[in-house]
C-alpha cells in the first residue's frame, strides 16, 4: 500500500531552458536524478555530500553543482549512484517528514501549490507508515495540510 503513496512524478529544476536535475522525495529521503553527458567514464564524476552542501561535477572542471541545500541531511546515510547515463543522489533527511519545496537552497522552488500537494502526500505517508493496516491512498485533505513532521506530537521515533 505505502508504493500507492509514493511519489507519482519527478519534479525538474530547469534554467536557462536546460534540465539541470529532476528530482522527488518521501518522508526520510530526496533523490536528485541527473542525465550524465556522453562519452565521460564513470570514473571521472565525483559528487561531495556534506550535511549542509552537494558539490558535484566531473574532475578536472569546475562543478556542475556547488550549492547550499534547502534543508540538513544526514550524511553517513546520504550516498550516490551512476547507473544507465543517470546520476541518482539519494539524500537522508536529518528532520524526517520535512517538506522540502527544492533540494538546492534558492533554485527551482516548487510553487505554493504544488508545495502544498507534496506536504499532503508526504502526511499520507506518515499514515501510511504509522497504520501499515490501513489504505491511505484514497485519503483527502480539505484545507490546510498539517506539517507531517509535527503534527500530533511528530514523527515517531524508530
Amino acid at each position: 500500500m505505502a508504493e500507492k503513496l509514493a511519489p507519482e512524478k519527478r519534479h525538474s529544476f530547469v534554467h536557462n531552458g536546460q534540465n539541470v536535475f529532476d528530482w522527488d522525495q518521501t518522508l526520510d529521503e530526496v533523490n536528485i536524478y541527473i542525465n550524465l553527458p556522453p562519452n565521460v567514464h564513470s570514473k571521472q564524476f565525483y559528487c561531495k555530500i556534506q550535511s549542509k552542501h552537494l558539490e558535484l561535477g566531473i574532475k578536472g572542471n569546475p562543478p556542475y553543482l556547488n550549492h547550499d541545500f534547502t534543508c540538513p541531511v544526514k550524511t553517513d546515510s546520504s550516498f550516490w549512484t551512476l547507473e544507465d547515463d543517470i546520476m541518482h543522489i539519494t539524500l537522508q533527511k536529518r528532520d524526517k517528514g520535512q517538506t522540502w519545496a527544492s533540494p538546492i537552497l534558492g533554485q527551482g522552488q516548487l510553487d505554493p501549490y504544488s508545495t502544498d500537494l507534496e506536504q499532503k502526500r508526504l502526511m499520507l505517508q506518515r499514515f501510511q507508515e504509522e497504520n501499515p493496516g490501513f489504505d491511505f491512498s484514497q485519503a483527502q485533505f480539505s484545507g490546510n495540510c498539517p506539517d507531517p513532521r509535527t503534527f500530533m506530537g511528530g514523527i515517531r521515533s524508530d
